[in-house]
């Protein structure tokens, strides 16, 4: 089979490419599909700093012209930074990017941010234990934890915190490709966030409500990515 179209995947924190884009798997029916791990999570070895300026930067130069890029959370930053600097996408998909500077202000982000602040993590089960409430993601914790699992905790503490992310608003608006902005209805901090990136991208915006913060497994994530994806093809 000869495919015209390549959608690079690139996952967020916690769960590497593999756990978080296991439903998106049977879009390679239809498009070549590139699920890109970030450095630091497993399979590759540990990192002691994860930054995703630097990322932006390695995610960018696995782009090719006329790629389709789809981020989700922390990876939805590195998307976004990425997108702006290889501006010769077919189009841009973020879930739910933590990138809550662009919406400094709103009381729901300042209380997200003041909780995530007040926190220090023990270990890697303390860690999920306050992170993947916050967040909106319902995973049951095993004890012990699997390898994998500790390791994307171990990954996620290591990662520079994403509200210091400065998002390229203006460059990202003049960019030709289309966008699309995916939230889950779970969290006025994050829909705050989607909400400015939807005006100033500008985008159009998806909904998925269902698996709270883990949308990929949200019950229509693959069909509003399908449709938006055959639309800008």
């Amino acid at each position: 089979m000869t495919f015209v179209t390549r959608v690079v995947f690139v996952h967020g924190s916690v769960g590497n490419a593999a756990s978080t884009w296991s439903a998106q798997r049977p879009l390679e029916e239809r498009f070549e599909c590139a699920f890109l791990t970030r450095g630091g999570y497993p399979p590759g070895p540990p990192l002691e700093r994860i930054d995703f300026e630097q990322q932006a930067d390695e995610v960018a130069a696995e782009l090719r012209e006329g790629d389709h890029l789809v981020g989700h959370s922390y990876g939805g930053v590195v998307s976004l930074l990425a997108a702006a600097r290889r501006p010769v996408l077919a189009s841009l998909v973020v879930g739910e990017p933590p990138c809550f500077g662009v919406a400094r202000g709103n009381a729901a982000v300042e209380e997200f941010l003041a909780r995530f602040d007040a926190f220090e993590a023990a270990g890697p089960r303390e860690y999920l234990e306050f992170f993947l409430p916050l967040v909106g993601s319902a995973i049951t914790l095993r004890d012990p934890l699997p390898p994998a699992l500790e390791r994307g905790a171990r990954a996620a503490m290591a990662e520079r915190t994403p509200e210091q992310a400065v998002i390229p608003l203006d460059d990202l608006g003049t960019a030709p490709f289309p966008k699309l902005v995916v939230s889950g209805a779970h969290s006025a901090a994050f829909d705050a966030v989607c909400d400015v990136l939807e005006k100033r991208l500008p985008a159009q915006r998806a909904v998925v409500p269902g698996a709270g913060h883990s949308l990929p497994r949200a019950p229509g994530y693959n069909d509003a990515l399908l449709t938006f994806l055959e639309g800008a093809s």
